[in-house]
C-alpha cells in the first residue's frame, strides 16, 4: 500500500472496478450487468475460481458461446428491469420530499417581494440588498408562474418562477 498521494493513478483502476460491481440503490443492479449483460469477473474470482467460473470452464466453446448468446438476449429484459426500478426509487424519493414542501399560493393585486440574483446589476457588494420590491401580482399562470407589475402598474415583460419570490408583509 503506498501512502503517497502523487501515486493515485496506480489505485484508479481499483477504484473503478469497486465502482462498477457495487450495486446500485437507483437501479437495483451493477453498472457491469447494464453495460454488457453479465456481473463482471473480480481478479479474485480468477485466483480463487467462484462456483461461476468452474461451470463456464467446463462448457466447450459453442456451448460457452450460446451461453453468451442467451445472456445477450436478456440483456434487453435487465435493462429494462433497472428502468422499472429506478422510477420507483425515484418516485419513493419523490413522495418522501413533497411531504415536507408547503406549496406558496399567490392571489391576484397580493404584494410580494422579488429576489436580485447575483448576476443582476442591482446586485453590487455584500451589502447590497437580496430582495426588490415591493410588486403586484398580475397575473397566476399555471406550474408555479407569476406575472408582476410595479406599484404604478407598469406590467414586467418576463414571468417570474414563484420560488423566487416571497410575501411582502406591510
Amino acid at each position: 500500500m503506498v501512502e503517497n498521494h502523487k501515486k493515485w493513478h496506480e489505485k484508479l483502476p481499483f477504484a473503478l472496478l469497486g465502482y462498477r460491481t457495487t450495486v446500485r440503490t437507483s437501479t437495483g443492479t451493477t453498472p457491469s450487468l447494464l453495460v454488457y449483460g453479465t456481473e463482471a469477473v473480480i481478479p479474485t474470482e480468477v485466483e480463487i475460481p467462484s462456483l461461476r467460473i468452474i461451470q463456464e470452464a467446463k462448457l466447450s466453446d459453442a456451448e460457452w458461446i450460446r451461453s453468451c448468446y442467451e445472456q445477450l438476449a436478456l440483456i434487453d429484459g435487465k435493462r429494462m428491469s433497472a428502468v422499472c426500478h429506478s422510477q420507483l426509487y425515484h418516485n419513493r424519493i419523490s413522495r418522501a420530499f413533497n411531504k415536507r414542501v408547503r406549496p406558496s399560493q399567490f392571489t391576484l393585486r397580493q404584494l410580494v417581494l422579488k429576489q436580485i440574483f447575483p448576476y443582476q446589476d442591482k446586485a453590487k457588494g455584500k451589502f447590497s440588498p437580496k430582495w426588490q420590491g415591493p410588486c403586484l401580482v398580475h397575473r397566476v399562470l399555471i406550474g408555479g408562474i407569476l406575472i408582476l407589475a410595479e406599484m404604478d402598474g407598469k406590467v414586467w415583460p418576463k414571468p417570474i418562477n414563484l420560488d423566487v419570490v416571497k410575501r411582502y408583509y406591510v
